[in-house]
Protein backbone atom coordinates (compact mmCIF):
# COMPACT_ATOMS: atom_id res chain seq x y z
CA UNK A 1 0.00 0.00 0.00
CA UNK A 2 1.59 3.18 -1.42
CA UNK A 3 2.08 5.63 2.12
CA UNK A 4 -0.22 8.63 2.01
CA UNK A 5 1.28 11.96 0.92
CA UNK A 6 1.48 14.61 3.38
CA UNK A 7 -1.21 16.94 2.17
CA UNK A 8 -3.69 13.89 2.47
CA UNK A 9 -2.72 12.97 5.82
CA UNK A 10 -3.29 17.04 7.10
CA UNK A 11 -6.64 16.34 5.64
CA UNK A 12 -7.66 13.08 7.29
CA UNK A 13 -6.35 15.20 10.68
CA UNK A 14 -9.02 18.00 9.92
CA UNK A 15 -11.48 15.41 9.36
CA UNK A 16 -10.98 13.59 12.84
CA UNK A 17 -8.49 10.90 11.59
CA UNK A 18 -6.58 10.62 14.73
CA UNK A 19 -3.68 9.04 13.40
CA UNK A 20 -3.20 10.97 10.73
CA UNK A 21 -1.62 13.86 12.34
CA UNK A 22 0.92 11.02 14.48
CA UNK A 23 1.97 9.74 10.76
CA UNK A 24 2.98 13.37 9.42
CA UNK A 25 4.82 13.93 13.07
CA UNK A 26 6.32 10.61 13.10
CA UNK A 27 7.66 10.91 9.24
CA UNK A 28 9.07 14.47 9.91
CA UNK A 29 10.39 14.77 13.57
CA UNK A 30 14.00 13.59 12.97
CA UNK A 31 14.18 15.73 10.01
CA UNK A 32 12.58 19.11 11.70
CA UNK A 33 15.10 18.42 15.06
CA UNK A 34 17.91 18.04 12.99
CA UNK A 35 17.11 21.09 10.97
CA UNK A 36 15.91 23.51 14.16
CA UNK A 37 19.37 21.71 16.36
CA UNK A 38 21.50 23.18 13.70
CA UNK A 39 20.36 26.08 13.33
CA UNK A 40 20.22 27.17 17.22
CA UNK A 41 22.77 25.28 17.97
CA UNK A 42 21.27 23.72 21.26
CA UNK A 43 19.85 20.48 21.50
CA UNK A 44 17.45 21.02 24.62
CA UNK A 45 16.41 23.93 22.83
CA UNK A 46 15.96 22.11 19.29
CA UNK A 47 13.94 19.54 21.35
CA UNK A 48 11.40 22.10 22.56
CA UNK A 49 11.21 24.16 19.60
CA UNK A 50 10.64 20.62 17.17
CA UNK A 51 7.49 20.53 19.53
CA UNK A 52 6.43 23.96 19.31
CA UNK A 53 6.11 23.40 15.39
CA UNK A 54 4.22 20.63 15.65
CA UNK A 55 1.91 21.85 17.87
CA UNK A 56 1.92 25.09 15.87
CA UNK A 57 1.06 22.36 12.46
CA UNK A 58 -1.75 21.31 14.78
CA UNK A 59 -3.45 24.20 15.73
CA UNK A 60 -2.95 26.16 11.79
CA UNK A 61 -3.87 23.14 10.14
CA UNK A 62 -7.59 24.60 9.22
CA UNK A 63 -5.40 27.26 7.39
CA UNK A 64 -3.32 25.41 5.03
CA UNK A 65 -3.41 26.01 1.94
CA UNK A 66 -4.33 22.53 0.00
CA UNK A 67 -2.72 24.32 -3.10
CA UNK A 68 0.86 23.84 -1.68
CA UNK A 69 2.69 21.41 -0.41
CA UNK A 70 2.83 20.44 2.71
CA UNK A 71 6.87 20.13 3.93
CA UNK A 72 7.66 24.00 2.82
CA UNK A 73 5.10 24.87 4.95
CA UNK A 74 6.47 23.18 8.21
CA UNK A 75 9.97 24.27 7.39
CA UNK A 76 8.58 27.75 7.85
CA UNK A 77 6.70 27.14 11.08
CA UNK A 78 9.87 25.10 12.30
CA UNK A 79 12.66 28.45 10.94
CA UNK A 80 10.17 30.84 12.47
CA UNK A 81 10.08 29.15 15.64
CA UNK A 82 14.07 28.82 15.27
CA UNK A 83 14.63 32.82 14.98
CA UNK A 84 12.40 33.62 17.45
CA UNK A 85 14.35 31.50 19.55
CA UNK A 86 17.63 33.13 18.55
CA UNK A 87 16.25 36.82 18.87
CA UNK A 88 15.28 36.04 21.93
CA UNK A 89 18.83 34.90 23.36
CA UNK A 90 20.66 37.50 21.31
CA UNK A 91 20.86 36.56 17.56
CA UNK A 92 23.60 33.93 18.42
CA UNK A 93 23.14 30.32 17.81
CA UNK A 94 24.84 28.60 20.74
CA UNK A 95 26.24 25.17 19.45
CA UNK A 96 27.58 23.67 23.09
CA UNK A 97 29.94 20.57 22.61
CA UNK A 98 26.76 18.22 22.98
CA UNK A 99 25.09 19.89 19.78
CA UNK A 100 24.87 17.30 17.71
CA UNK A 101 22.59 15.44 15.13
CA UNK A 102 22.52 11.93 15.54
CA UNK A 103 23.77 11.99 11.72
CA UNK A 104 25.17 15.28 11.38
CA UNK A 105 25.49 14.46 7.40
CA UNK A 106 25.60 17.19 5.00
CA UNK A 107 28.53 18.39 2.56
CA UNK A 108 30.12 20.64 4.55
CA UNK A 109 29.84 18.37 8.03
CA UNK A 110 29.30 15.59 6.70
CA UNK A 111 30.84 11.99 6.45
CA UNK A 112 34.26 12.62 7.10
CA UNK A 113 34.93 8.79 7.84
CA UNK A 114 34.55 6.51 4.91
CA UNK A 115 36.39 3.57 6.15
CA UNK A 116 35.30 1.09 8.98
CA UNK A 117 38.64 0.55 10.25
CA UNK A 118 40.30 4.12 10.65
CA UNK A 119 43.18 4.90 13.65
CA UNK A 120 41.52 6.84 16.89
CA UNK A 121 43.60 10.22 15.84
CA UNK A 122 41.69 10.13 12.31
CA UNK A 123 38.50 9.79 14.34
CA UNK A 124 39.64 12.81 16.52
CA UNK A 125 40.36 14.94 13.44
CA UNK A 126 37.04 14.18 12.05
CA UNK A 127 34.97 15.50 14.96
CA UNK A 128 37.27 18.20 15.63
CA UNK A 129 36.11 19.18 11.91
CA UNK A 130 32.88 18.69 12.15
CA UNK A 131 33.03 20.86 15.34
CA UNK A 132 35.09 23.65 13.45
CA UNK A 133 32.04 23.20 10.99
CA UNK A 134 29.07 23.96 13.80
CA UNK A 135 31.48 26.59 15.28
CA UNK A 136 31.90 28.37 12.09
CA UNK A 137 28.12 28.62 11.41
CA UNK A 138 27.11 29.69 14.21
CA UNK A 139 29.07 32.65 13.49
CA UNK A 140 27.29 33.39 9.92
CA UNK A 141 24.42 36.25 9.67
CA UNK A 142 21.14 34.40 10.44
CA UNK A 143 20.37 34.62 7.01
CA UNK A 144 23.20 33.46 5.10
CA UNK A 145 23.48 30.24 8.18
CA UNK A 146 20.09 29.34 7.32
CA UNK A 147 20.01 29.15 4.01
CA UNK A 148 22.91 26.82 4.21
CA UNK A 149 21.21 24.32 6.71
CA UNK A 150 18.18 24.32 4.38
CA UNK A 151 20.50 23.75 1.40
CA UNK A 152 23.40 21.83 2.13
CA UNK A 153 22.61 20.18 5.63
CA UNK A 154 18.94 19.31 4.24
CA UNK A 155 19.72 19.87 -0.04
CA UNK A 156 16.00 20.95 0.07
CA UNK A 157 14.89 22.05 -4.06
CA UNK A 158 15.34 25.65 -5.46
CA UNK A 159 11.71 25.92 -5.05
CA UNK A 160 11.40 24.65 -1.74
CA UNK A 161 13.49 27.07 -0.03
CA UNK A 162 12.26 30.17 -1.91
CA UNK A 163 9.02 29.15 -0.71
CA UNK A 164 10.24 28.51 3.13
CA UNK A 165 11.91 31.61 2.91
CA UNK A 166 9.85 33.47 1.12
CA UNK A 167 11.99 35.00 -1.65
CA UNK A 168 12.40 34.35 -5.48
CA UNK A 169 14.35 31.53 -6.36
CA UNK A 170 16.81 33.69 -8.22
CA UNK A 171 17.96 35.74 -4.29
CA UNK A 172 18.08 31.59 -3.00
CA UNK A 173 20.95 30.96 -5.43
CA UNK A 174 22.64 33.96 -5.07
CA UNK A 175 22.43 34.15 -1.12
CA UNK A 176 23.22 30.59 -1.27
CA UNK A 177 26.22 31.54 -2.82
CA UNK A 178 27.35 33.94 -1.27
CA UNK A 179 26.60 31.88 2.38
CA UNK A 180 28.95 29.28 0.87
CA UNK A 181 31.65 31.85 -0.20
CA UNK A 182 30.81 33.66 3.46
CA UNK A 183 31.64 29.80 5.00
CA UNK A 184 34.96 29.29 2.95
CA UNK A 185 36.28 32.67 4.19
CA UNK A 186 35.69 31.98 7.57
CA UNK A 187 37.12 28.44 7.30
CA UNK A 188 40.28 29.79 5.76
CA UNK A 189 40.62 32.18 8.00
CA UNK A 190 40.21 29.56 11.08
CA UNK A 191 42.83 27.27 9.20
CA UNK A 192 45.41 30.29 8.99
CA UNK A 193 45.06 30.77 12.12
CA UNK A 194 45.22 27.21 13.33
CA UNK A 195 48.69 27.11 11.14
CA UNK A 196 50.27 30.37 12.90
CA UNK A 197 49.48 28.71 16.55
CA UNK A 198 51.03 25.23 15.34
CA UNK A 199 54.27 26.89 14.65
Amino acid sequence: MTPKRDEELLAAHLAGISEAFGTLVARYTDEIYGFVLRFVGNAAAAEDLTQETFLQVHLAAGAFDPQRSFRPWLYTIAANKARDYLRGRGRRAELPLEARAADDEGPLGGQYLEAENVAPDEVADAEQARQTVRELIATMPEHLRLILVLGYYHQLPYAEMAEILDIPVGTVKSRLHSAVMHFAKLWRSRSRASTSEER
